[in-house]
This record gives C-alpha cells, sequence and structure tokens, in this order.
C-alpha cells in the first residue's frame, strides 16, 4: 500500500534506514523476506523560485549533484542526467534548462523511472532553501517530501542523505568550479564548452565529472594525449573521490589509452561502484562478452537483469550461456524473455541461435522457422535463410532449396533481379559450383544496362571474388573491371585481382585501399584475404587474429578462417576451439566473401577431427564437406585432400 504524508513519517521511523529507503522509492513495505528491486529514481531540475535569473543554474546543480551522490547506494538507480536530457531531445518535449515535473516527465518515464524527484530553491540573503518530492509517476502521489538548506553543497548532501543515508559525497567543494561545470554542461557550441569544462577543471583539478567532461570534448577533438593528461590529474586527486568517480575516471582512461584486458577490468568496477545500476552490469557484460569472456559477461547479463529483466538483458545473457556451452540455462533464459513478449520473434531467432551453437540442427531449424513464421517481415524474411543454411548442413540440399525459396519470397519482391542474384548466390555456395557462376553470369549481362546497372556491378563484383577461389585470375580481372562502382564489393575485388605479391607489398596496396584510420577493418579484411588467396598463411595469421579479436563472437567467418590459418601453420589446438560452435548465418543474404568460409569449416572440422583421433567425426565431416564443394574445387585443393582422406590415401 501507499502511505499517506501523515502516517509516512511515523511508519518509516520504526524501519531500518535500508527499509526506510525501499518504503519511500518503492511505496511500499513488503511483508517478504525477499528484498525489494531497487527502484529507479530521475531527479529533475530544480526550479528556481526566487527572482534572480542567475540563480537559475542552481537548479541544474542540484539535479547533478543528488545524482552523482546517490550513484552508488545499493538500493535505488539514478538515472543520470545526461540519459534523461538524451530522452528529452528525442521525445522534442523540452529545452535543457527546463525545470520542473511537467517538463521533464516524458523522458523519465521513457527511462523507466519509478520514483520522480522533483523540487524547488529559494536564495535568502545568501542561504539556498530548497525542497524535494518524490513522487510515484503512476499516480502522481508523493511518497516522501524532503527539505534542506544552506550553501548550494551543503543543501544538496542534505537531500541525497535524507532520501539515503549511504549517500556519497561529491567530488568537489569549489563553487567556482561546480558553476563553470554547470555552464560546460548547458552551453550551446562544443568550444564554448570546452572553455568552461576547463575553467572548471582550472579551479579544482580532481574535480571528476569537469575532468571527464572535457577529457570527452578533448578526445572528440582528436587531443586524446590531452584528454587522458585531463584525466590522469584528476586520479592524482583519486583518494578524495568517492568510489564511483574513481571508477569513471578509471574506464575513461582504459578507454583511451589501456589495453582490453584493463577496459574489462575498468567496466567491471564501474558496476560494482554503482551496483543498482543496470546499464553499468550491461556495459560490463557487453564488453566481456565481446572478449568471449563469457562466463563473466554471463554473471554481469544476470545482474542485469536481476535489476531490470529488460529484453536485452536475458537475450544477452543467454547468448554468454550457450557459448559458455550452458544450452538450458541458455534455454530458460530466453523463455523469461519470451514470456515478456510472446509476439516477439527474436526470441524465437535466439533460441534457434542457441540450439544452433550446441549443434542441435534440428531442433534450430524449428526455431528459425517458427520466427519466420510468426513475423514474415522479421529481418527482412532472414530466418528462412538461417533456416536453410541450417538444414543444408545436414547434407539435405533439396530440403534446403525448399526453405531458401521462402526466404526469396519473403525478402524480394516479384520480378526483383535482386532474388536473381541471391539464387545464384545459393547454388554456388550449396554445391552447384558451375550453376551458379553460369546463373550469376546471365544476371550481369541482362542487368548491363539501364537503371540496373548497379545489380550488374554487384554481380560482376561476386564473379570476381569466385574467379580468384577457383584459381583463374584471368577471368577475376575481367570481371572486377567491369565490376567498377560496385561499392566495397567490388573496390575489394579490384584490390584482390591484382598480381600476386608478398606480404609487404600486400601490406602497403591495403594502405593505399583504406588508409583512414577509421577503416582499419576494411583494410585488415583486404589483406588477410590476399594473403590466405596466395596461401600467405603464416603472414595471414596475426592479421586474422586481429581480425577475431575485434569481431563479434557470433561472426561466424571470423572464427572459420582463423582456424584455417592454425591448422595451414601446424598448431591444430589453436584451430580446434574456433571450430567446437555450429557457425550462425547472417539473416542479412549471403555476403560476397560466405565462399572463404563455408562450406569449408567442415573440412576444418574434419582435420581438427584427425589430429585429435576421432576418424568417424573426420569421415563424416570430409563427406558433408565434398557433397556441400560441388563440381568446382576451389584452388587451395581442400577437395582432393578431402577425397584422399575418405579413401584412406
Amino acid at each position: 500500500m501507499f502511505f499517506s504524508r501523515r502516517r509516512e513519517g511515523t511508519a518509516l521511523r520504526r524501519l531500518t534506514p535500508a527499509l526506510a529507503l525501499a518504503a519511500i522509492l518503492l511505496g511500499q513495505v513488503s511483508c517478504t523476506h525477499h528484498r525489494p528491486a531497487p527502484a529507479r529514481l530521475a531527479v529533475l531540475r530544480f526550479e528556481n523560485l526566487g527572482g534572480a535569473a542567475g540563480d537559475d543554474w542552481i537548479g541544474r546543480a542540484f539535479e547533478e549533484i543528488l545524482d552523482a551522490e546517490l550513484a552508488g547506494v545499493p538500493e535505488l538507480y539514478a538515472i543520470p542526467s545526461a540519459k534523461l536530457l538524451a530522452m528529452d531531445r528525442a521525445l522534442g518535449s523540452r529545452p535543457v534548462a527546463a525545470p520542473g515535473i511537467s517538463a521533464g516527465l516524458a523522458a523519465a518515464l521513457s527511462a523507466g523511472a519509478t520514483r520522480i524527484g522533483y523540487g524547488n530553491y529559494t536564495m535568502r540573503n545568501g542561504r539556498l532553501e530548497a525542497r524535494l518530492s518524490l513522487a510515484d509517476p503512476r499516480t502522481g502521489k508523493i511518497a516522501a517530501t524532503f527539505a534542506a538548506g544552506g550553501d548550494v553543497f551543503a543543501t544538496a548532501t542534505a537531500l541525497a542523505r535524507q532520501i539515503s543515508p549511504q549517500a556519497s559525497g561529491y567530488s568537489t567543494r569549489d563553487f567556482v568550479a561546480l558553476h563553470a561545470y554547470i555552464d560546460a554542461l548547458e552551453a550551446g557550441a562544443r568550444a564554448e564548452a570546452a572553455q568552461r569544462a576547463e575553467a572548471a577543471v582550472d579551479a579544482d583539478p580532481g574535480f571528476a565529472p569537469a575532468a571527464r567532461l572535457l577529457a570527452g570534448l578533448r578526445a572528440e577533438s582528436g587531443d586524446r594525449a590531452g584528454a587522458i593528461e585531463c584525466l590522469n590529474r584528476a586520479l592524482a586527486h583519486a583518494a578524495g573521490l568517492p568510489a564511483t568517480e574513481q571508477a569513471h575516471l578509471r574506464l575513461e582512461v582504459a578507454s583511451l589509452a589501456g589495453p582490453a584486458s584493463a577496459r574489462q577490468q575498468a567496466y567491471r568496477a564501474v558496476a560494482v561502484a554503482e551496483p543498482a545500476n543496470p546499464e553499468a552490469w550491461m556495459a560490463a557484460g557487453n564488453f566481456a562478452f565481446s572478449r568471449r569472456d563469457f562466463g563473466m559477461a554471463q554473471a554481469a547479463f544476470q545482474k542485469a537483469a536481476d535489476l531490470d529483466p529488460q529484453p536485452a538483458a536475458l537475450n544477452q545473457g543467454a547468448y554468454a550461456a550457450a557459448f559458455a556451452g550452458h544450452t538450458d540455462e541458455a534455454m530458460a533464459t530466453i523463455g523469461r524473455y519470451q514470456a515478456q513478449r510472446p509476439t516477439d520473434p527474436n526470441a524465437l531467432d535466439s533460441m534457434g541461435d542457441v540450439q544452433l551453437l550446441a549443434g542441435r540442427l534440428s531442433e534450430a531449424e524449428t526455431f528459425y522457422t517458427r520466427a519466420a513464421k510468426l513475423d514474415p517481415h522479421f529481418q527482412s524474411g532472414g530466418d528462412w535463410l538461417k533456416a536453410a543454411m541450417v538444414h543444408l548442413m545436414t547434407g539435405d540440399r533439396a530440403g534446403a532449396d525448399a526453405l531458401s525459396e521462402s526466404y526469396v519470397h519473403a525478402r524480394f519482391a516479384a520480378q526483383d533481379p535482386g532474388a536473381d542474384i541471391y539464387r545464384a548466390q545459393w547454388r554456388f555456395l550449396s554445391g552447384r559450383r558451375r550453376d551458379g557462376y553460369r546463373d550469376l553470369e546471365a544476371v550481369a549481362s541482362r542487368q548491363a544496362s539501364g537503371p540496373a546497372r548497379a545489380l550488374a556491378a554487384q554481380a560482376h563484383a561476386q564473379l570476381a571474388i569466385w574467379s580468384l577461389y577457383l584459381g583463374d585470375g584471368a577471368a577475376a580481372r575481367t570481371h572486377a573491371q567491369a565490376a567498377v562502382g560496385g561499392g566495397q564489393a567490388a573496390a575489394l575485388a579490384a584490390f584482390l585481382a591484382e598480381p600476386q605479391a608478398g606480404a609487404a607489398e600486400w601490406s602497403a596496396r591495403a594502405d593505399s585501399l583504406a588508409p583512414r584510420p577509421e577503416q582499419a577493418r576494411v583494410r585488415g579484411f583486404a589483406l588477410a584475404e590476399a594473403l590466405l588467396l596466395g596461401k600467405q598463411f603464416d603472414a595471414a595469421l596475426p592479421v586474422l587474429r586481429q581480425a577475431y579479436e575485434d569481431a563479434a563472437p557470433t561472426d561466424s567467418a571470423a572464427s572459420v578462417v582463423l582456424a584455417w590459418a592454425y591448422l595451414a601453420t601446424g598448431q591444430p589446438a589453436s584451430a580446434a576451439p574456433l571450430l567446437d560452435h555450429y557457425p550462425i548465418p547472417a539473416p542479412t543474404g549471403i555476403d560476397a566473401f560466405a565462399a572463404s568460409w563455408f562450406p569449408r569449416v567442415f573440412f576444418l572440422r574434419a582435420q581438427a577431427a584427425e589430429k585429435q583421433g576421432r576418424p568417424d567425426v573426420a569421415r563424416s565431416n570430409y563427406k558433408l564437406f565434398l557433397d556441400l564443394s560441388g563440381d568446382a574445387p576451389f584452388q587451395w585443393g581442400e577437395e582432393a585432400s578431402a577425397t584422399a582422406a575418405l579413401q584412406g590415401k
């Protein structure tokens, strides 16, 4: 039940501070032994009831100080003002300086607030007097009201500690620094924001929020060294800073200058310092997942889901569990997601991925098909393609063809020539390489002029790449020339069709192809493909390792081609873990370079199984590889090797 204002104070005095906070923020006292879920508190900008417009900045200062001092309280999540303002901008609901519940209610509700804090203040004879009310956004009823007075720091801290005795201090007590920081937050231009943030840091070098703001502005302008210097200067005062601010500073430094391991530790440190912040746990989980630390990722996502059981936390937690080998846990977690959103096809799609990772092909296909039928528009029909690819992994080409056609009908409009390109790619990938190649040549010829010229270029780019895989350099160069203007695939095809060279020369060419820092992944991909085509596996290995580290764990191609290089360089023990899981197909279509890893994955699995002394597994994978390679062997000679292995030669 909700306490009225009259009875509220008497009831709360009988409770421990933690339960009192729960009663205020949740509006009730639980009679069970379960700890209540942390509340989500949105503190809005305070309203200036005095007559001096020069005091308006104090309303934002109260908001910032309360957010910071409540950040580490275990019983509540103080939603950061930056998130609320971002919501405001998305909703178009109010200017940055607008105070009060009427202006900030929409953003608070969008952020999932279960309590809204709104207040006002008056300056009387140099002394601030402030009042803060906590309201239930569902009913509008006030759960508690607090009052305090003094200077801006003392008043804000007194209000924070009435909400929770566990509120921390703020990272500055310098009035000039605080005023400059608030001016920086509300500046209209970046140059003005940087100037005011610098003034704040000059006034108090240990003022962590100002240091982080200035560092971010410097980093955005390309001054990475200046950003790091600013953060390290604040960290020199770390002993006097709240734990939350120390953790955020270290995360900023690690993000700019630290190795991935330091960034992962820093993300977790922020989450530990802000234990009720589900977004901090999500960030920690996502970073651990990106580094393939699936145990830590699963634990972080579980913590985020406990705090706020949103689909993202449940979905990501399920993937972490699946990659860690806990298939049943993963399915149970997605079951919670599905129970929340029974009409969301993504839950079924994720179940399909979990089953596929575990090698349960039939179950995976069933879930993909169910997702496609539940919402034919989801991922543009991509679950039909995933179902088709999984069925193809069983060796039943005819059944896979039927599912592939379902994808065509879902993805392409009638008479769309893009469907013809896809069908040619499907034939090539599913063991009918000659047919697929001829079909795509026909598409390129039909679309050679007119408004569909771009499709012809796309077809020629794909033909150039296939020609390289088939060992026909002359055809590759012809098609690459015809593909000019066909986008990134065409540019990569032209690059790869250049004359063979050593690793150093290919590296220089890749630098010319993609010279900008933000093109690092394209540059690395192009170099790796060139080295693999030249069978320069030793040189390709470090490039592929970096690509694997940068890729998402669900990126099948990165895992398979790295395993290929390991096996080619005599490192089967390093290759085997990369081949443990069945690859998850992309729902977006067949990539121009898909044939670099499929069906090669089965040849590599066979090789790894041979090294592990599992001849039956090796034979079944060699056979599947040959069935899906078809009638046109690639230049690496793997088809001949697989045939020889099956014949016992």
